[in-house]
């Protein structure tokens, strides 16, 4: 198996032999780490009840149970059993809430009794937007009733399934789901929906899988912050809780993720460090998934490799200013046509406007003007008055596709939209 990831460090054994170091949970690059002194991972995106993890010794092991709890069993293992004399840095990756949703036992039907609000967008037109009409991940037309909601499905058998997830549970677990499971199916086929009173039923099942999935993740991190806490080592750890992307929760009428308007583009990353970040701080500044490894270089007080992309932001977090820290993000999209018939595109995000060049698909510029139009339903790309900021935004952009060496994007760039 070729490594994806790997400790890196100018000084490679100031981190592996000074840090005890661990991977734990999802990895998905279709490799082992290397350089951790421990690591535990998924193979792919995992499964949720029942899991393979293949350990430092390439041995792929089933564990009984919820993926969730065995993921906090592995990291308490880790930690019991490192030396105590030495400090250490530990990535726990979760599987949830990756589709398709499936919560343990204990939260199946959390949310039940809510009903929660359909985005204001919801039924959005795709006016004036040919890429946003074009896709295939609408909660409308795309979302399968049986994959994404469980409508019909059967647990724990072994049968070829298109959800492989689905026959992983024993037998008490296959109980549970196919009573839960089993009872919304009838309620749903008794009531014979069609029109907006499916899509919002659907939508209505989406969230509250994804929140029931959700519900055993949060627990979870409560666990490991609790055990910070009762052995004193939160007064002197870092805590970072990041994700990979963000999501549509019906906005646009959309599930999934890939476009790059605000609802995904936009990424979580909260972090605890005692005596350094103030609690409350929100930083305003941009920052990019190619800046965290550099920051945690800088919170171990490790200098970074010279051929890394990204800058530590650890002085935005101490509410400190970062002479020439960037105004723009850029993003790339790349996979076409599957899955859910996305054009690809890049772009860049400023302050105050979201630049973007579709292509392969679709072919088209847009723009939008982000105090006027939070929600990016309006392209102005065409429009007169912005022409000034149109010229302005492709010259960021450019500049940013050369910083990144992004060759494609700088080919299309210079193409003219057929």
């Amino acid at each position: 198996m070729q490594s994806g990831i790997h400790l890196f460090a100018a000084d490679q054994e100031t981190l592996s032999g000074y840090y005890q170091t661990a991977w734990i949970g999802k990895l998905h690059l279709g490799s082992l780490p290397t350089g951790f002194d421990y690591f535990n991972i998924l193979p792919g995106q995992g499964h949720y009840f029942n899991p393979d993890f293949i350990n430092n010794n390439n041995d792929t092991v089933r564990y009984k149970g919820y993926v969730s709890n065995l993921i906090s069993d592995f990291f308490f293992d880790f930690i019991e059993k490192r030396d105590s004399s030495k400090p250490f840095f530990a990535v726990v990756g979760e599987k949830a809430t990756h589709r398709s949703w499936l919560p343990d036992i204990e939260d199946l039907g959390a949310y039940d009794d809510i009903n929660f609000p359909l985005p204001a967008d919801f039924y959005d037109n795709y006016e004036n937007r040919k890429a946003a009409l074009d896709q295939d991940m609408t909660v409308d037309k795309t979302m399968v009733l049986e994959d994404d909601l469980k409508i019909g499905a059967k647990f724990g058998t072994d049968d070829q399934r298109r959800n492989s997830q689905f026959g992983r549970l024993d037998a008490e677990q296959q109980k549970a789901y196919n009573e839960y499971y089993g009872k919304l199916t009838e309620e749903f086929q008794d009531k014979k929906l069609s029109g907006k009173a499916l899509v919002e039923w659907k939508f209505q099942r989406y969230l509250k899988d994804y929140y029931a999935t959700a519900k055993s993740m949060d627990r979870n991190i409560g666990k490991i912050l609790d055990y910070l806490d009762s052995t004193g080592l939160s007064e002197n750890t870092v805590v970072i809780y990041a994700s990979d992307q963000g999501f549509y929760l019906g906005e646009h009428g959309w599930f999934d993720k890939r476009f790059i308007y605000e609802q995904s583009l936009k990424t979580a990353f909260v972090a605890r460090y005692p005596g350094k970040i103030k609690p409350g701080t929100e930083v305003k500044e941009f920052v990019a998934n190619i800046d965290w490894a550099p920051t945690i270089l800088d919170i171990a007080g490790i200098a970074s490799p010279s051929d890394i992309q990204g800058r530590s932001f650890l002085p935005l977090l101490k509410n400190e200013k970062i002479p020439g820290w960037r105004k723009d993000a850029y993003y790339h999209y790349y996979e076409y046509p599957q899955p859910h018939h996305v054009s690809p595109h890049f772009g860049i995000r400023a302050q105050d406007f979201l630049l973007v060049r579709f292509y392969k698909g679709v072919e088209s510029w847009e723009l939008y003007d982000l105090k006027n139009d939070p929600g990016e339903h309006h392209n102005v790309y065409a429009e007169p008055k912005y022409q000034k900021n149109v010229a302005d935004l492709k010259n960021r952009l450019k500049t940013l596709i050369q910083q990144y060496d992004n060759t494609e994007a700088l080919k299309i760039f210079n193409t003219p939209v057929k």
